[in-house]
């Protein structure tokens, strides 16, 4: 009995000596705080340098810059004649259609001018009938002329041979000679007459009017009048948003080689249908991004609205290569500067969405479709 509870003692022991080992180690470690502080370093930095690792391999996706900004096209709208202000037609804001009436210039003036060439078109018209009726006058009497000659060669034929005989006074000969050697002078200047009209038809002796030099000077002096005239009435070139009106007032002399340099002169238009974001992304985050890449962007006006939209176009050119003043990156204290490129995002918009305004602030995220895990193996 005393050998079989002994060994019943033994085997007990012997089960808890594993467990009771670890609480050891682990009391022990407790109890020796440095070491457990330099485990608890090199653990919980390995757990960080792995988290961020993988952080790190399933980023890159995604590249966005909040310098980006609503545009529009735009433009200032005046006219490209001097006249004075008739009629302004529509008001600050107002949404207007292609074609239609913005302002117009008093079209007097221009009337007068188009009066004018008209006269100056339709007497061209009637020289150049002239000119016809003259030529075919110049061939009747060259035709005429010709018999004349005929007559007085014939005539001096006969007195050469009858004063070959002594029958007629030399005179008599020499007057005949005069008048064959006058009838042929006569018709060699009526046929020069004739090819010099000739000439002046274009060698066509039936020429349209149309066709004529003269006439298509005149017609094209009516043709830029009628232009002018048309262009008092100035129309808007695109759909969009009328502003800049108040400055432009019935009576204003409108001069156009200024209307580009003055507000007085001109009707602002902004368009409604063309626009576009315009973000300013550093050169580093390009390397992935390409035309027709997916892009969210929130306006800041709207900043619970998402618009779908993507990469239309990206510049050929950082923003600094049209600057007025470009950087001296020859100079001793050049020091290098991440540049901007300007990349053209086109969004698809449905009438239910906020309107986007041009200069309105953006937030633009570009999804390149690839993380940083895939290109190690895709560069390769």
């Amino acid at each position: 009995m005393d050998v079989r509870t002994e060994s019943t003692e033994d085997l007990y022991q012997g089960t808890d000596r594993r467990p009771s080992r670890a609480r050891g180690w682990l009391g022990d470690m407790w109890e020796d705080k440095a070491r457990l502080r330099r485990i608890l370093i090199i653990f919980g930095t390995a757990v960080v340098a792995i988290i961020a690792l993988f952080a790190y391999l399933l980023g890159g996706r995604y590249v966005g810059t909040d310098d980006s900004y609503v545009r529009a096209q735009k433009l200032m709208v005046s006219p490209d004649v001097s006249g004075l202000v008739k009629t302004v037609d529509v008001r600050s804001g107002q949404h207007v259609k292609k074609g239609q009436v913005l302002f117009t210039l008093d079209p007097h003036p221009f009337e007068i001018a188009v009066a004018n060439a008209h006269a100056a078109l339709e007497a061209a018209r009637q020289d150049v009938l002239s000119q016809e009726d003259t030529y075919k006058g110049l061939n009747a009497q060259a035709a005429a002329q010709e018999a004349q000659v005929h007559l007085a060669q014939s005539t001096y034929n006969r007195y050469l041979a009858l004063a070959k005989s002594g029958a007629i006074a030399p005179q008599t000969l020499d007057q005949a000679r005069s008048t064959l050697a006058s009838a042929q002078a006569t018709l060699a200047s009526l046929k020069q007459n004739s090819a010099t009209q000739l000439s002046k038809l274009l060698g066509n002796p039936d020429l349209p009017p149309e066709l004529a030099p003269s006439y298509m000077q005149a017609k094209a002096v009516y043709d830029e009048d009628m232009r002018q005239l048309n262009h008092t009435t100035v129309r808007a070139p695109f759909e969009g948003d009328v502003t800049e009106v108040d400055s432009l007032q019935p009576g204003t002399l409108v001069i156009s080689a200024l209307s580009s340099f003055s507000t007085t002169s001109a009707v602002g238009l902004v368009s409604t249908t063309d626009v576009w974001i315009e973000a300013d992304m550093k050169e580093t985050d390009l390397t992935r991004v390409k035309i027709g890449n997916p892009v969210e962007v929130t306006i800041d006006t709207y900043p619970d609205k998402t618009w779908n939209c993507h990469v239309d176009a990206i510049s050929r050119a950082s923003a600094t290569a049209f600057s007025a003043l470009p950087s001296e990156s020859a100079s001793s204290n050049w020091v290098k500067v991440v540049q901007r490129i300007p990349v053209r995002v086109t969004c698809a918009v449905s009438p239910s969405d906020p309107p986007l305004r041009a200069g309105m602030s953006a937030l633009v995220t570009i999804d390149t479709g690839t993380r940083r895990w895939s290109r190690l193996f895709s560069d390769r």
